[in-house]
């Protein structure tokens, strides 16, 4: 079976190798077993349903939230040859009477339709094989999470109807909380979880004050003029205003939000897809249906409401796999709009507790990554290198006795109490909450008077954010121990923390240097732009920029060496391999006419290539490349012309010099030695004695 996934994965996807993780959950959905998967947006959910869908007998059911999120996705299948559809509401009657005949009919591998489709199709279903259920973006099933969807609660039934076919829920972010309600939701109580690293060490994680944000939006950007990136609003109006500011700035700027007509959202979509428009100014509604793999910056111009919305917006960066920023704004006017937000809201106690989780995430003084993997359970302590606290750190001290003491005291309050009960007790305090329940009588009341209370809080949210203690959201933002709790307790683990500003340090902007293109990688990019313009699809779905980077790396001469491309399958061999070959050949050829001839040899006989071979690969003499090397060698290159000429032969050359005396010329050598030994050699033989002597 692995050799058969190695094929698929080959053959239809252009890849030698599984990421970490995706192997795994294949194995379980091929064993016909229920899988909870949680991978970071960019991380391969899609691979992990769609080559079980290939490798399984009968057609893949995938329920995807969105008709942009389908289509793209449709897309790229059909352009690496595997037959799938979609089915939703902007088709036209003709069009989806035909796919739902290809269905009937067996012809399809994969099937997309959204959850309120879902009900149209249940005689369908019934009628033919399916080898699987993909339910893409689950967290949406869940009103503990964040976009809850009520269309997606109707899914419940499908394990009731169809219980010996597997059910896969994929998502990008979900806490333990939200994780058990998936589980529950979709009648799967036993699915194997399978929670993937939420690390993209390729983010850059930048948190800046809120003043002066379009000034500084702007300087950013200037930093990044041939880049894709978003900015997340939380109003209509601001979407609308910055793209304004933006367009007046030199930038091409759309803004996106609800209130606009279907057919402009869609327009807008679409040329920021097909790198028509750089930059989208948008409210949270755009981005969940964007497949876009070359977003290089996402900025967040408001706080966002909780860590798993941010995650997965700044998630739309670097999808590609190659060096993405993101740039949040904070500011406490924010958190007061937010909680005006949540007031009117369901659930407002679990939003309330993910909101401050977000603000103590921003007000972070320890490495941000750190911060964030610990908020999805994910507990490292080793700094990133990748945020700006690792840049800018502040001042640290050893915590470790202090920390012990703020967990003794959460285990005395038997993980029951809230941040603020916690650090009362901590400081004596003797107000109503605590003197009614008691708590002035455990060991730890009064445990550090010396500390403030903002200092303490403080202190507490570092220690969330590093991992040492835990927030229960669903039983009133409790708050326990995790794991490395045990460690500072029991064995002594150090603790360090940063000592909390008095005054805000002035922000140095971090910026990327604005690096000139490659100039083969941009005629590559403008070349993938018409053929996608052709197609009628996005870019990235032809080739990704990672792929045209691998191009400008290996510089493939022939179909063999261009399957070798990163995500280059059989597929788009045929397809595109023809017009790819001759711009990279093209670039190649203007290459080598700058250069000069005896230099094109030397670089090949630098990569270690014979002189026999490198003759060959130029379609030149033998002769000509040693004349060529020695040239290269009088202009102080490194070429040892003694590895050319065997020593016996200086012998020889030796002996002749001592015969012919002083004569000019190499004819006289080439007499003595009967028209036996070329020129080149007897000449590079003189130049080596000579430099001897």
């Amino acid at each position: 079976m692995q050799n058969k996934l190695n094929s698929l994965l080959k053959t239809h996807f252009g890849y030698d190798t599984f990421r970490v993780g995706q192997l795994p959950i294949i194995e379980h959905v091929l064993a016909k077993k229920d899988v909870l998967a949680i991978m970071p947006t960019g991380g391969g959910k899609s691979l992990c349903f769609q080559l079980p869908a290939l490798a399984l007998p009968g057609t893949a059911i995938v329920v995807s939230p969105l008709i942009a999120l389908m289509k793209d996705q449709v897309d790229a299948l059909q352009a690496n040859g595997i037959a799938a559809a979609y089915y939703n509401s902007s088709q036209s009657p003709e069009t989806q009477e035909r796919i739902r005949a290809e269905l009937q009919g067996g012809k399809l591998k994969l099937f997309y339709l959204a959850p309120e489709s879902i009900g149209w199709f249940s005689e369908v279903f019934q009628e033919i094989d399916i080898s699987l259920f993909a339910i893409d973006e689950a967290h949406c099933i869940s009103s503990w999470g964040h976009d809850f969807r009520p269309a997606y609660t109707q899914l419940s039934s499908l394990k009731q109807r169809f219980p010996n076919i597997p059910i896969i829920a994929l998502t990008a972010t979900a806490d333990r909380t939200t994780q058990d309600d998936i589980l529950e939701q979709l009648a799967i109580p036993k699915a194997a979880r399978h929670l993937s690293s939420f690390d993209r060490p390729n983010l850059y994680l930048e948190v800046r004050p809120a003043q002066d944000r379009i000034p500084q939006i702007i300087a950013f950007l200037r930093e990044r003029s041939a880049e894709s990136g978003i900015i997340y609003c939380l109003s209509r109006k601001n979407t609308v205003k910055i793209a304004e500011r933006l367009n007046d700035s030199g930038f091409l700027a759309r803004p996106y939000h609800a209130g606009m007509n279907a057919q402009d959202r869609v327009k807008t979509q679409e040329d920021f897809i097909n790198d028509r428009v750089p930059i989208i100014v948008a409210t949270i509604a755009f981005g969940m249906g964007i497949d876009k793999s070359n977003v290089r910056w996402v900025i967040h111009y408001n706080l966002p409401k909780n860590i798993e919305g941010y995650y997965q917006e700044i998630g739309r960066g670097g999808r590609d796999g190659l060096p993405a920023h993101a740039l949040l704004f904070y500011s406490y006017a924010d958190v007061a709009q937010l909680r005006k937000f949540i007031a009117d809201g369901e659930n407002a106690t679990v939003e309330y507790a993910k909101l401050e989780r977000m603000q103590q995430f921003s007000e972070a003084l320890s490495c941000r990554r750190i911060a964030l993997l610990g908020y999805f359970g994910e507990h490292r302590t080793e700094p990133c290198g990748a945020c700006d606290m690792c840049d800018r750190p502040p001042d640290y001290f050893d915590a470790t006795v202090l920390t012990q003491k703020i967990c003794s005291a959460v285990v005395r309050l038997k993980e029951r109490e809230p941040m603020g009960t916690v650090i009362d007790v901590l400081r004596g305090a003797k107000n109503a909450q605590v003197m009614d329940k008691g708590l002035q009588h455990i060991k730890t009341y009064g445990a550090v008077r010396d500390v403030s209370w903002l200092h303490l809080q403080q202190y507490m949210i570092q220690l969330l954010n590093l991992g040492v203690l835990e927030i229960n959201f669903r039983e009133g933002a409790r708050i326990g121990l995790a794991p490395l709790a045990k460690e500072v307790l029991f064995q002594n683990r150090k603790v360090r923390l940063a000592v909390p500003l008095t005054k805000k340090a002035p922000v140095k902007t971090a910026v990327a240097k604005n690096v000139k293109p490659d100039g083969l990688f941009e005629t590559l990019r403008v070349l993938r732009q018409r053929i996608a313009t052709e197609q009628g699809v996005p870019a990235y779905v032809v080739f990704g920029d990672a792929s045209l980077k691998d191009m400008v790396a290996k510089r493939p001469r022939n179909e063999q060496d261009f399957l070798a491309i990163s995500g280059v399958g059989e597929a788009k061999l045929q397809k595109y391999a023809k017009p790819f070959l001759e711009a990279i050949g093209a670039h190649i050829g203007s290459e080598t006419e700058k250069i000069p001839t005896h230099k094109q040899s030397y670089k090949l006989f630098a990569k270690g290539l014979t002189v026999a071979e490198i003759a060959t690969e130029r379609n030149l003499k033998e002769t000509t490349i040693y004349s060529h090397l020695q040239k290269a060698h009088n202009e102080g290159m490194d070429v040892d012309l003694a590895q050319l000429i065997p020593p016996d032969f200086l012998k020889e050359v030796e002996v002749a010099q001592s015969a012919l005396g002083e004569v000019e010329g190499v004819k006289p050598y080439f007499d003595y030695f009967k028209e036996a030994v070329p020129y080149w050699k007897i000449r590079m033989a003189l130049y080596l004695l000579s430099e001897v002597s």
